[in-house]
C-alpha cells in the first residue's frame, strides 16, 4: 500500500486529483450533452422533414462512429479550425485548445447524441390524454411543458439516462489521449514510473466501480424520488 501513499513516497494524492478530475469532465460533458439535448429532441420530434434531418443526422453519425475518433476529430480539428480562423485576422501562431474542455466538449457531443434519444422516447411514451387534457385546462406552451411534459419526461428518462451517464463516466478514460491527467492517465503514468501496471490498472478499475457504484445510489434515489405515486 506504500504505492498509494499521499506525499512524495506514493501515488495517493496524485490518483485523488486525477479521480476529481474525471468526476468533473464526466459532470461538465454531461450538462454539455443535456444542453445538446435540449437543442436536438424538439427537432427529432419535429413534423418538419428538414429539422428531423437535421436532427437525425447528429444522433446517427455520433452514435455511429468510435467515440475515440469523435475526440480525435475535436482534439486536432479543432485546433485546426481555431488557428484558421485566428490567421483571417493576422495571427499565424500555434494555438491549442484546452485538454479539459476539448475532452469536456467532444464527449459532451457524444453524449447529446444518446441523450436526445433518451429524451425524445420518454416524450412519446407520454399518455396522448396527457395533451388534450393540458389543452382542455387552456394550459399554455409554457405551463404545458413545465407542468406536464417534463416532470413525466424526468421519470421516464431516468433509467436510461443512467445509463449515459455510465457511458460518459467511462468515455472519460479516453481523453488521456490529449494528455489530460484524469484516473486512467496518471495510472499510466504511475505504472510506467513504477513498472508495476497490474497494480494500477487494477486500482483504477477499483475506482471506476466505485464511481459506479456511487452513481447509481444517487441516480436510484433520483428515480424513487420521480416514481412517486406510480
Amino acid at each position: 500500500m506504500e504505492l498509494l501513499a499521499f506525499g512524495d513516497t506514493g501515488w495517493g494524492d496524485e490518483l485523488f486529483n486525477a479521480t476529481l478530475m474525471t468526476i468533473a469532465v464526466a459532470i461538465t460533458a454531461m450538462v454539455i450533452g443535456f444542453f445538446f439535448a435540449l437543442i436536438f429532441t424538439p427537432l427529432k420530434l419535429s413534423k418538419n422533414r428538414f429539422l428531423n434531418l437535421i436532427a437525425n443526422t447528429y444522433t446517427t453519425i455520433i452514435r455511429g462512429v468510435p467515440e475515440l475518433l469523435v475526440i480525435y476529430l475535436f482534439f486536432f480539428g479543432g485546433s485546426a479550425a481555431v488557428m484558421f480562423v485566428a490567421s483571417i485576422f493576422g495571427y499565424g501562431e500555434y494555438i491549442e485548445i484546452n485538454a479539459f474542455i476539448t475532452g469536456a466538449f467532444s464527449i459532451g457531443i457524444i453524449s447529446g447524441a444518446y441523450s436526445t434519444e433518451v429524451f425524445r422516447g420518454a416524450i412519446q411514451s407520454i399518455d396522448k390524454g396527457q395533451f388534450e387534457a393540458a389543452n382542455v385546462l387552456g394550459l399554455g406552451k409554457f405551463g404545458k411543458f413545465f407542468k406536464i411534459i417534463l416532470p413525466q419526461t424526468l421519470r421516464l428518462a431516468l433509467p436510461n439516462l443512467s445509463n449515459v451517464w455510465q457511458i460518459t463516466l467511462k468515455d472519460t478514460s479516453l481523453i488521456s489521449v490529449t494528455g489530460l491527467v484524469e484516473i486512467m492517465r496518471q495510472s499510466y503514468v504511475a505504472a510506467g514510473s513504477t513498472r508495476d501496471p497490474l497494480f494500477f490498472y487494477s486500482f483504477a478499475a477499483v475506482l471506476y466501480l466505485l464511481l459506479t457504484f456511487l452513481s447509481m445510489k444517487l441516480i436510484n434515489r433520483l428515480e424513487a424520488k420521480y416514481s412517486r405515486g406510480y
